[in-house]
């Protein structure tokens, strides 16, 4: 799991990881030079007959089987044998090999300060070192120059240079990388989180339009089966009429679930029927009217455009207010439907029923459909109210600026 989001990591990033040894080759990595290095120091002290070679070699070299582990501790150690050679030794030794190393280990495994620290002990070592060698070598009698010192402590001092460069250049680098991988990783993780919010923003989008559609075809159905089964007996051509009425609402509930049901599809792509709107209000109050609901209605005229969402929202709106009326104003409300259209959006569908609506599951008198009607307005910056009327009925209000 953590392999997989770090390959998308560095996918979003555009940088991979460098290459690292494994546990085994970097113990061999770790291991081989120092023992090499070590067998040249036994090599030369016991050739040399001088026990203090032999020790301080050993004491320099062999710390640097933990320089990676213990960086500042094999530092130490490795500095403090080199500054004892300059006492008892005043010859350079091939374990001397080993403080470049050291210093390279501290500044890549430590902070910056602690490998500038390096650096400073590492050029006051060149210096004493070249002086020491140049005493060691030089004849008493010969008269002391300068310039034979220079070579020599500009030869160790780049030497130092360069291997606390190294290790610099190789903890930025090392750094950068990992930050710049920490940012793909994270960026990785806000992507997954943003579809998983458009997915559940879209789910409740598709269970909005479902409970609409839904319950506003259901409504009519029910109230239109209702009537053609008590005018059957006295008039059936008022049944034929209504049953055609429940047929188209079915159908065109039946194509408006199929749509949104289409949307919840995976691996094909789904048909994309218009959205409701401004239009299509028209022939929602003439069905509200032939399902038998009295409806006067002020709405704009043809010419008239709003964005598919505003619209859609209009006609959401009024579509869960007809269907309330039906459920809860009672067999005899009349409604009023007015939609005006300028600098703001204004709907207002009031009814003179019984003005009272039960309450929610969870207690809140605000239902499912009134929730949904909310959600839709407060997407534009408005608001909607609804509540009873002065003069009784209910009220349905939803305003905002385009």
């Amino acid at each position: 799991m953590l392999d997989g989001t770090r390959a998308r990591a560095e996918r979003e990033a555009g940088v991979r990881a460098p290459w690292r040894p494994g546990p085994r080759l970097r113990r061999v990595l770790d291991v081989v030079p120092v023992v090499l290095l070590a067998m040249a120091v036994v090599l030369v002290g016991v050739t040399s007959g001088d026990r203090w070679w032999l020790l301080l070699g050993l004491a320099q070299t062999l710390p640097l089987l933990w320089r990676r582990s213990h960086s500042g501790t094999v530092y130490a150690v490795v500095a403090g044998a080199s500054a004892m050679q300059a006492l008892v030794v005043d010859v350079p030794l091939v374990s001397q090999l080993a403080y470049p190393v050291a210093l390279y280990n501290l500044a890549r495994h430590r902070g910056p300060v602690t490998g500038a620290a390096g650096l400073f002990v590492g050029l006051a070592g060149a210096v004493v070192a070249s002086v020491v060698w140049v005493e060691g070598y030089r004849p008493p009698y010969v008269e002391r120059l300068w310039s034979d010192y220079v070579p020599y402590a500009f030869t160790v001092g780049a030497i130092v240079v360069v291997a606390w460069a190294l290790g610099t250049v190789s903890r930025v680098r090392e750094a950068y990388v990992a930050a710049i991988l920490e940012q793909g990783e994270r960026r990785v993780v806000e992507a997954e989180q943003r579809v998983l919010l458009a997915a559940g923003s879209e789910r409740a989008r598709i269970a909005r339009e479902m409970h609409d559609v839904v319950a506003h075809g259901l409504s009519v159905i029910v109230v239109q089966a209702d009537g053609a089964r008590y005018a059957a007996a006295q008039d059936p051509d008022v049944a034929v009429r209504t049953l055609e009425t429940v047929a188209a609402t079915g159908r065109a509930s039946l194509a408006d679930m199929r749509r949104l049901l289409g949307l919840l599809r995976t691996g094909e792509e789904a048909e994309r029927a218009p959205q409701p709107g401004l239009r299509e209000l028209i022939d929602l109050i003439d069905l509200a009217r032939q399902s038998g609901t009295r409806v006067t209605a002020q709405v704009p005229t043809a010419d008239v455009v709003l964005p598919e969402g505003e619209g859609l929202t209009v006609y959401r709106i009024v579509q869960e207010a007809l269907t309330n009326v039906r459920k809860h104003a009672g067999p005899d409300a009349s409604v009023a439907i007015t939609v005006h259209v300028g600098r703001e959006v204004d709907v207002t569908v009031s009814d003179t029923g019984s003005g009272g609506r039960p309450l929610a599951p969870d207690g809140d008198e605000r239902g499912l459909g009134l929730l949904g009607m909310s959600e839709r307005v407060t997407v534009h910056g408005g608001e909607l109210t609804a509540g009873p009327g002065v003069d009784g009925g209910w009220v349905v209000r939803a305003r905002w600026t385009r």
